[in-house]
């Protein structure tokens, strides 16, 4: 695999800041170039992030004197730097579909942690184990922003990791309905203990837009491409609450579920212990080994136990135990801004390139 050049949008923040951990040493992408708001331009990225760096690795010393773009003013500049952009910017979401037009029109494939272009009907939203081939739209999408290589691809919404890679080994019994409660870290809202005091000895049950992304964002995930755009799935019925809770990083999901032909809980074990996807298949460098691990433990999966588990990229499962309202219930977590985040656009940005989508 040939490396790739790649730009950082958004690299001040916390989900910049863990892309930029990501890819200091990846072996297919070489970050060339980072960009932020006009605040942080010009200025070394150490400077940059003084004082607002949440992770807790060190600055990557490669990136620690590249001095910071201007996100908006220098696409141009940015584009002859690189072969593709990951983007993570803090924006009003007209805003953010603009900035990422602008870069795919530059041709420059964009890689987007953001919501903006979630619902655009030919942009995929790819979980790479389970709906690779919706990068079939690209084309379509290419056609229609009149380029040759730039094109947008997005991940879904975080607190998804953890339920619905889950749930989609199970469909082939015929899921119909799904009721699920998140319980989402603090990092999701991009916010470290000393920055979120209201959080301690607390849980907020109000997380603006999450449960809407969380009810329409799987039915477009498990939808097909059809006439040049993505059609969304008619079924499951899904409902959900979202709750953010005291816990740094990892998002832990109770979900409910009901099926058309309700399976034993040992086709459900088994189901779960086979699945693989693409990404297992083909190796990619970011590829836990095994997607779903499931915890017979009654007490687990614990977000902090588990939520680094092959490296932040596997899904952690336990207590499936039959419900009396719904057929089974069990127990999910995926840490956010791994999986859920950065390193869920990482690995899909390793899926397209070895699909040849960046040549």
């Amino acid at each position: 695999m040939r490396k790739y050049r790649a730009a950082i949008i958004g690299a001040t923040g916390m989900v910049g800041q863990r892309f930029s951990l990501l890819l200091a040493n990846h072996p297919w992408f070489e970050v060339t170039a980072l960009a932020a708001s006009p605040a942080s331009a010009g200025k070394k990225y150490r400077d940059a992030v003084a004082g607002r760096w949440a992770m807790t690795s060190p600055i990557p010393e490669k990136f620690a004197d590249m001095t910071v773009f201007d996100a908006e003013a220098d696409i141009e500049k940015i584009a002859g730097m690189v072969d593709l952009v990951f983007c993570a910017v803090n924006m009003k979401k007209d805003e953010i579909r603009a900035l990422e037009k602008k870069y795919a029109k530059a041709e420059v494939p964009v890689i987007s942690n953001n919501s903006a272009h979630r619902f655009t009907p030919d942009v995929p939203m790819i979980i790479p184990e389970i709906n690779p081939d919706h990068a079939e739209v690209i084309a379509a999408q290419r056609k229609r922003l009149g380029t040759k290589r730039g094109f947008i691809a997005v991940k879904s919404n975080c607190s998804l990791q953890s339920y619905v890679p889950a749930l989609h080994p199970l469909k082939k019994f015929g899921v119909s309905k799904v009721a699920v409660s998140t319980y989402q870290a603090i990092s999701g809202a991009g916010k470290t203990f000393d920055r979120m005091p209201e959080i301690l000895d607390n849980i907020i049950p109000y997380i603006g837009g999450e449960e809407e992304k969380s009810e329409r964002e799987p039915l477009k995930i498990w939808g097909s491409v059809k006439g040049g755009e993505i059609a969304l799935a008619g079924s499951p019925v899904i409902t959900a609450q979202c709750l953010r809770v005291p816990v740094s990083d990892g998002h832990t999901a109770a979900v409910f579920v009901s099926f058309d032909k309700k399976p034993s809980k040992e086709e459900i074990l088994q189901a779960w212990a086979e699945f693989a996807g693409e990404p297992q298949k083909l190796g990619l460098p970011s590829a836990p080994k095994h997607f779903l691990h499931y915890f017979e433990e009654n007490d687990r999966p614990q977000a902090k136990l588990d939520r680094n588990l092959e490296n932040g990229m596997a899904v952690s499962v336990g207590r499936l135990r039959e419900d009396i309202l719904f057929d089974y219930k069990f127990v999910c977590l995926s840490h956010n801004t791994l999986r859920g985040a950065a390193g869920g656009a990482v690995l899909m940005a390793e899926l397209l390139a070895a699909k040849g989508y960046f040549d």
